[in-house]
């Protein structure tokens, strides 16, 4: 096979996996109320399930980032296929709380392990287009949500219940694991910056101010989506629809992001997106039916650009850090996410004992408290990005002085503009 035809093969296996990790984050929200009513689930517990999905996916990213130089894309690839067939299978055979919470961490690892493997396989597989391929690349999670979304919805309709929507996920899954077996994998090549030398990279300070930003991002954007479906069931507009809605101008955003990357520095467009979002998530804690959506719109343009402009801006300005940093980064995220799943549970559990002897719709009040409480964490980005760009500001200035009459060519420092 030529390295073109081998190329865009492995990108498209890469794109299904991705595909399968997003639709396993929609579904699970997407059947949240079947899974409490059938095992008589708090959203205490809830959110503990929860949490094992984003708990096993930076221990995977970690593990995975740590021995990608020994083990290489496909072994990765092929355990991320191994543990997502196993995950579904033992959701499906799950009969109660424990069972759910050992599945849905296998399910995690995969979706970690997916990360780990695709994102240094994709930038090796396109040397002179890595940005371009990997934004490409992260659309089908949004892309995937909205197919995993309107999957549950339309089943959910059609009145088939949860095992169903969890069994239509081994179809991907299948897909992918055969592929990551028939094809040949490009050899690994030897790395120029080592391990230990990325370690000590991840302990600088803007580093680890980059990595708590991270775990905010993460939880505006996936800890509200996890549990839009139990916080707006009761605001008269359909949460799936919703969810499709929000990953839909996502998954648009991403694959036209090259006119904002280029015309804004990184900094900027987070500020930016962290108002956007603040001003979403705060407009959805109370509208209701038709402004819902408007709503959720105003959120979807806000979160879009999060992750991949964390991640773009660790790799122009810490680029000692490697793909290590990458992958902490995202593990750093989705362990914050996870961290806050089962708190947000018990907001959700507190909000509605309080609302039901306040309000004679006890599920909207619970549900738009709750949404006024994740508020805080865009409008903790805002101060946070703000002091970031003036310190980027400030060190550009000091790095323009020695040689004012050089023009500045490296994209992404122009914070002074």
């Amino acid at each position: 096979m030529n390295p073109h035809r081998q190329s865009s093969m492995l990108f498209r296996i890469c794109c299904i996996a991705l595909t399968v990790t997003a639709m396993t984050f929609a579904i699970r929200a997407g059947i949240l109320t079947q899974l409490s009513s059938e095992f008589a689930l708090s959203d205490n517990q809830l959110g503990w399930v929860n949490a094992m999905a984003f708990l096993g996916f930076p221990v995977a990213t970690l593990f995975g980032g740590l021995v990608y130089n020994s083990l290489g894309a496909k072994k990765l690839l092929i355990i991320a296929f191994s543990c997502h067939l196993l995950g579904l299978l033992l959701t499906l055979s799950a009969e109660g709380f424990y069972g759910l919470l050992i599945s849905t961490f296998f399910i995690g690892f995969a979706n970690g392990a997916v990360e780990a493997g695709c994102n240094p396989l994709i930038a090796a597989a396109y040397p002179d287009k890595k940005t371009i391929m990997l934004n490409r690349f992260h659309v089908w999670f949004p892309g995937g949500i909205v197919i995993g979304a309107l999957a549950s919805q339309l089943l959910t309709q059609l009145g088939f219940g949860w095992q169903t929507q969890i069994a239509i996920m081994l179809v991907p899954t299948l897909v992918y694991g055969m592929l990551t077996f028939r094809q040949a994998f490009p050899p690994i090549l030897d790395q120029q910056v080592s391990t230990r030398s990325n370690v000590a990279a991840l302990i600088s300070p803007l580093f680890i101010f980059m990595a708590i930003c991270m775990t905010l991002t993460a939880t505006t954007e996936l800890g509200t989506q996890q549990w839009i479906e139990r916080i707006l069931g009761a605001s008269g507009a359909s949460p799936m629809l919703i969810m499709a809605l929000i990953t839909g101008i996502m998954a648009l955003g991403r694959y036209f992001s090259a006119f904002l990357v280029t015309t804004l520095n990184p900094v900027g467009l987070l500020l930016g997106s962290a108002i956007v979002a603040s001003l979403g998530i705060y407009s959805m804690s109370w509208a209701t039916g038709g402004y819902v959506y408007v709503a959720a719109i105003l959120f979807a343009l806000g979160v879009t650009y999060f992750w991949p402009t964390m991640l773009g801006f660790v790799a122009e300005q810490m680029p000692q850090t490697g793909a290590l940093g990458l992958a902490v980064m995202g593990g750093v995220g989705m362990f914050g996410v996870s961290i806050w799943n089962p708190i947000i549970g018990s907001w959700i559990d507190t909000a509605r004992e309080n609302s039901s002897q306040l309000s004679s719709n006890p599920e909207l009040a619970a549900g738009q408290s709750v949404l006024a409480s994740l508020s805080i964490f865009p409008v903790l980005l805002v101060i946070a990005f703000s002091l970031l760009l003036i310190y980027m500001r400030k060190q550009n200035a000091k790095s323009a002085r020695p040689a004012k009459s050089e023009p500045q060519t490296h994209h992404g420092e122009d914070y002074a503009a």
